[in-house]
């Protein structure tokens, strides 16, 4: 285990990757930690991932995270719930990883899409910026719309804004109306 004492969720996560690199699971870090990559910091005391597996999946990979030493927490999400289920991943030090285990109307490409960036001289692969913002107009929440916003605003480099619609759209005319927002203000 990385972490050696509260604020190192980040440090967590490289340990859950190991874990997922086992199981052969691909993720993207989403959230937060994903919005220091694309162009604005904000703090945040977990670290969020997102994987596409069954419920079966999470279950078994709860089972490796308790073997390997970390408290897990396992939910299952309803047919209302856009999230197919979560997995909540804490160490001894308060540090916690949720890995979400997909999202209805996320294009499955997403992942082929990820960026690799170093962490603790470890890969890390972490959502790419259009499927980020899509993920955050999904969201909707406030916090959500403005992480979109500094995204799009901080970009280096293009936006495939033909791909950044398409993906939005698989998730609903709310989600592509809180993007043609976020688009609209300059």
């Amino acid at each position: 285990m990385r972490a050696t004492k509260g604020g190192q969720s980040a440090l967590l996560l490289l340990d859950v990757v190991e874990v997922l690199h086992r199981s052969d699971l691909d993720y993207v870090v989403i959230g937060a930690f994903a919005l220091s990559v694309h162009g604005a910091v904000r703090a945040s005391t977990d670290v969020d991932a997102l994987l596409h597996v069954r419920q079966e999946q999470l279950k078994q990979l709860g089972t490796s995270l308790r073997s390997a030493g970390f408290n897990t927490t396992l939910r299952g999400g309803d047919p209302e719930d856009p999230v197919l289920g979560s997995l909540v991943i804490r160490d001894a030090y308060g540090n916690q990883v949720d890995l979400l285990g997909g999202l209805k109307g996320m294009d499955p490409q997403l992942f082929a899409r990820a960026l690799e960036i170093p962490l603790a001289g470890e890969p890390l692969r972490v959502v790419g910026r259009e499927d980020f913002i899509a993920l955050k107009c999904f969201a909707g929440g406030p916090q959500d719309i403005l992480d979109a916003r500094s995204a799009y605003e901080g970009a280096q480099g293009p936006i495939d804004l033909d791909l950044l619609r398409a993906l939005t759209r698989r998730f609903g005319r709310e989600a592509a109306d809180h993007l043609e927002h976020v688009l609209a203000i300059e």
